[in-house]
């Protein structure tokens, strides 16, 4: 998973993320990379689910306090 946040911050990856995942700060938009979806959060402990990003697919994401799981 891919993470971009803005166009002077290098993206941060997470090469096999597993668990819950708390997202940059400054975050803006994730690009799902693995073999399998990824739940976006609304909260830094994977606790609201908010949706699924399928493989091969992205999102933009509200800075702030998110996070992901990945399985």
């Amino acid at each position: 998973m891919v993470v971009f946040s803005n166009e002077v911050t290098p993206l941060t990856t997470y090469r096999d993320p597993y668990g819950c995942q708390k997202l940059p700060a400054d975050a803006h938009e994730i690009n799902n990379l693995s073999d399998g979806p990824v739940t976006l959060y609304g909260d830094p402990f994977c606790m609201t689910p908010s949706m699924t990003v399928q493989p091969g697919h992205g999102s933009h994401v509200s800075p702030g306090s998110g996070s992901f799981s990945a399985e």
